[in-house]
C-alpha cells in the first residue's frame, strides 16, 4: 500500500515518550511491508540528525515548521480569543495550534493526485489535515489515542481539571467536536476497550478498532534478580498533566505515610522536563526528582516495585506495559491498569490494584513484605507483554485496519 501517515508531532526518537512512541513503533512495522510517506513537523528541539536519521526509514519524509503562537495571543485576552474561536469554528485550540497552510497545501494536492491508498492521522489532533470528502476516494484511519471528550469529562467528575470553569465551558463543545471529526473517517482506532466504548458512544455509526500500544522487548529485558530493599519509582515525563497529578497525589497524601511504617523507603520521580509542582516534591524526606537519565530501563531493574497512580487519562499506559515487560511489580490504579487483565477470576495475577490511600498502603506493604509474591508478579506480567503487547503484534492489528481486514 501508498500510505500517507500524518503527524505533527515529530516521531523520532522513540525514546522521547508519549505519542512519539506509538507513532514511530507502527511506522516501523509498516515501513517494510508499504511505501510510507510521512508528514510531520519541525520543533526547536529536534536536531538535523534525528530527521536525517528518520529519513531512512520512510520512502518520503516531508517536515514543516510548527508554525509559533502569537506572543500577543496570551494571557486572559488571549483566552478569551481562543475560547471564542473555539465556540465559533468547533475546533479547540490544542488542535489549531499544529494547523500549517503550508503543510495542508502540500497533503491536498497530492490527496487529490490520486497517490495514496490509505490516511493515517497518528494521534486525533491530525485530523483538522483530512477533509471529509476524502473518505470516498481514499481510505482513512485516524488513531486517538484518547478521546479528548472523555478525558475532559473524568478531569471534571474526579475534580483533577487543572481549569474546572474553562473546561466545563469546553466539554459540550468538545463532545460536538469528536463527533464531527469522527465523521470523517473510514474507520477509528482506540487503544483499550473502555475508550472504544466512550468513542462508539458519541459516533454510534463509526468503525471503530482496538489496537492497544506495545513494548520493544529488547529495549526493556527482564531483570536479572529481585534487588529487594525499599525503593519506589515512577516514570514518565514530568509535564504531562496526568502524570503531574499522580506524582503529587501519590507523594504528597501516601507516601509520608508510608515512610511512617517503613523509615528508608525512597521514591524516585523519574522522567524528563519537571515542572516546578513536581521539583518541589524533593522536598519531601525520601523522595528524589531525578529529571531527564540516560537509562529509564536501568531505574526500573534497580527499583523494588513500580508505581502507576494514575487518577486521570484514558488509554493504555506505555509506562505500565515498559514497568511490566522488565519484570518490575506494578501497583497501579484503576487507570494506570486500563485495559490490561492483570487480575480477576481465572487470570494470573501481574499487578496489584489500588485506587485509595489505604489500598495504596496495603498493596506496597504487601510487596515490600513477600518477595515469593514479587516473583510471582514479575513472571506474569513479563509473559502477559510477550503475549499480547509487543509492538510487531499491534503492528499486524494496525496493517489489517488499513487494509480494511476485520480484527475479529
Amino acid at each position: 500500500m501508498k500510505i500517507l501517515m500524518l503527524s505533527a508531532t515529530f516521531p523520532y526518537p522513540p525514546t522521547r515518550g508519549g505519542t512519539q512512541v506509538r507513532t514511530f513503533n507502527l511506522l516501523n512495522y509498516l515501513r517494510d511491508r508499504h511505501q510510507i510517506t510521512l508528514v510531520t513537523q519541525n520543533t526547536p528541539d529536534v536536531t538535523p540528525s534525528e530527521i536525517a536519521e528518520l529519513r531512512q526509514k520512510v520512502a518520503q519524509l516531508q517536515v514543516f515548521p510548527r508554525l509559533t503562537p502569537d506572543a500577543a495571543t496570551g494571557g486572559l485576552w488571549g483566552k478569551i480569543q481562543r475560547f471564542t474561536q473555539f465556540f465559533r469554528e468547533g475546533t479547540p485550540p490544542s488542535v489549531l495550534a499544529v494547523f500549517s497552510p503550508q503543510m495542508q497545501n502540500w497533503i491536498t494536492e497530492r490527496v487529490q493526485e490520486g497517490e495514496f491508498d490509505v490516511i493515517t492521522c497518528e494521534h486525533s489532533v491530525n485530523e483538522i489535515f483530512v477533509q471529509p470528502q476524502w473518505k470516498n476516494q481514499v481510505r482513512t484511519v485516524v488513531n486517538i489515542h484518547s478521546s479528548v471528550y472523555a478525558t475532559c469529562q473524568q478531569q471534571l467528575e474526579t475534580q483533577t481539571a487543572d481549569n474546572p470553569l474553562r473546561d466545563r465551558l469546553n466539554l459540550p463543545l468538545l463532545k460536538k467536536y469528536e463527533q464531527r471529526y469522527c465523521a470523517k473517517f473510514s474507520h477509528l482506532v482506540a487503544t483499550t476497550p473502555e475508550d472504544q466504548t466512550s468513542l462508539q458512544q458519541l459516533s454510534p455509526s463509526s468503525e471503530i478498532s482496538v489496537i492497544p500500544n506495545g513494548v520493544d522487548l529488547t529495549l526493556f529485558p527482564p531483570r536479572p534478580q529481585d534487588p529487594g530493599g525499599e525503593k519506589l519509582v515512577f516514570i514518565g515525563a514530568m509535564d504531562n498533566t496526568p502524570n503531574i497529578d499522580a506524582v503529587c497525589f501519590f507523594s504528597r497524601e501516601v507516601f509520608p505515610k508510608l515512610r511512617q511504617k517503613y523509615p528508608e523507603i525512597t521514591l524516585d520521580l523519574v522522567g524528563a522536563r519537571p515542572v516546578p509542582l513536581v521539583q518541589e516534591l524533593s522536598q519531601i524526606p525520601g523522595v528524589n526528582v531525578t529529571g531527564k537519565v540516560p537509562s529509564m530501563v536501568d531505574y526500573l531493574h534497580q527499583a523494588t516495585l513500580c508505581l502507576v497512580p494514575m487518577r486521570t487519562g484514558f488509554g493504555i499506559k506505555n509506562k505500565t506495559l515498559e514497568a511490566m515487560a522488565a519484570g518490575i511489580p506494578v501497583v497501579g490504579s484503576d487507570r494506570g491498569l486500563e485495559g490490561l487483565r492483570v487480575d480477576g477470576t481465572g487470570v494470573p495475577l501481574a499487578a496489584l490494584r489500588a485506587n485509595t490511600i489505604p489500598e495504596y498502603i496495603s498493596a506496597v506493604a504487601r510487596l515490600l513484605q513477600d518477595a515469593t509474591l514479587r516473583a510471582e508478579i514479575s513472571q506474569n506480567a513479563r509473559q502477559l507483554i510477550e503475549e499480547h503487547y509487543t509492538w510487531e503484534q499491534a503492528g499486524r492489528r494496525y496493517e489489517k485496519v488499513l487494509r480494511g481486514i476485520s480484527l475479529e
